[in-house]
């Protein structure tokens, strides 16, 4: 019985059906469609609100005391166009919709699934929270949790959505140093499938090789607070090495002497010096002078305070890791620590055939585009999506340094 001529559609169904089986770290975040533009078509640089999941005070007492359900929403711009451009016969099209898509589809897929995920772990460098020694591949369970006190103190929910993402060496590492303990003997045979390690100390364990490599920046002279009782996003510094185009990369991590976080549920202090991340590439002036962005901002008091006190006059910053270290940065993340919004591509005229599939549930819209040569009897095809991510709740996410 001969197979049936295979339609855009199913191709394009297809190809949906693959990538979402092949995201690894994206699979475990807050994942959002837009139909917004689902009309005129959306294109890079437009911008998406995410719904922002609700948090609650709570109340003490048996008094009822009603919370606003409010969903507040994070502009999210859709950066990035990706997708895989291939070509195939009419010949070809009579396949089965398997073997075809283990020739076509699924190789072009993998390219795909990779630079979302990608994407995505450079999100990295809007987490403050990181645990670990830069250079040195963590080897004790002791590590990963210590990430979890990190995402308690920062009163992350313990609701089975926290996952885990480390890079190769990492899993290696680990499992080997912890061999069969993660699951059940009878699923340890399935420990590695689609990189999925298991699941350990409140965490879904995932290896994926696109963890991010962060390099130090190169640093120089002995930082510290300019000015006592500073507060906000910005921190003015002073003694670093004189007119340096760059001191601090994005994604650096430091504490400042005598500067501890605060639980933001109790704001009682966790004990920990308060880790900040420096959110832009940084300077220094022909004084040694320096500001640094940093994330999360100093706040003393208040529903939203963040640390015990502001940092004194003079107070000593330590940079976490050598001057240009480079480092991989494992994560593990409560799933509304980030979010993955996808929108529909503008549907084109005058091709041969064109489809476009979205899933709400997967939070991921694809659209396929074919056109014919007739000189080869070939049919050009694009595979295309749009996506952005942005960082929803990093103070729900740990880096590993490794």
């Amino acid at each position: 019985m001969p197979n049936t001529l295979l339609t855009i559609s199913m191709i394009t169904r297809e190809a949906l059906r693959v990538l979402t089986n092949n995201l690894t770290f994206t699979k475990q975040v807050n994942r959002q469609y837009s139909d917004k533009f689902a009309i005129e078509g959306a294109k890079i640089g437009s911008t998406v609100n995410a719904r922002k999941p609700p948090r609650y005070v709570g109340r003490t007492g048996p008094a009822l005391s009603v919370e606003d359900a409010t969903e507040t929403q994070v502009p999210v711009t859709l950066t990035t166009q990706f997708g895989v451009d291939i070509s195939f016969t009419s010949q070809e099209l009579t396949l089965s919709i398997d073997d075809f898509s283990e020739r076509f589809i699924q190789p072009a897929i993998a390219a795909v699934a990779n630079k979302i995920d990608f994407d995505g772990l450079q999100l990295y460098r809007t987490v403050a929270n990181t645990v670990g020694t830069p250079g040195t591949v963590p080897s004790a369970l002791l590590t990963y949790l210590d990430s979890g006190v990190a995402l308690d103190n920062n009163s992350a929910p313990m609701d089975g959505k926290r996952s885990l993402c480390i890079n190769p060496r990492m899993q290696a590492t680990i499992v080997d140093n912890l061999k069969g303990l993660f699951q059940s003997s009878e699923k340890i045979a399935q420990q590695y499938e689609k990189g999925k390690m298991g699941e350990a100390i409140g965490y879904k364990w995932y290896m994926d090789q696109n963890v991010a490599v962060h390099q130090v920046g190169p640093l120089g002279g002995a930082p510290a607070v300019n000015g006592a009782g500073q507060t906000g996003s910005n921190l003015v510094t002073n003694a670093w090495t004189a007119a340096a185009a760059l001191r601090l990369r994005a994604g650096d991590v430091f504490t400042i002497a005598n500067v501890f976080g605060v639980n933001p549920q109790n704001r009682q202090t966790t004990g920990q010096l308060q880790q900040f991340v420096v959110t832009a590439n940084v300077s220094s002036d022909g004084a040694g002078n320096a500001t640094i962005p940093i994330f999360p901002a100093i706040v003393t008091s208040g529903a939203f305070q963040t640390v015990t006190a502001s940092p004194a006059g003079g107070a000593l910053l330590t940079v976490l890791g050598a001057a240009n270290t480079n480092t991989p940065q494992g994560l593990a993340f409560h799933k509304d620590a980030f979010t993955f919004v996808s929108a529909d591509l503008q549907m084109p005229r005058g091709v041969d055939m064109a489809a476009r599939v979205s899933d709400p549930q997967t939070g991921i819209s694809i659209r396929m585009v074919r056109a014919y040569n007739i000189s080869t009897d070939q049919f050009p095809c694009r595979l295309d999506v749009l996506y952005g991510w942005k960082e929803l709740y990093p103070e729900n996410a740990c880096r590993i340094a490794s």
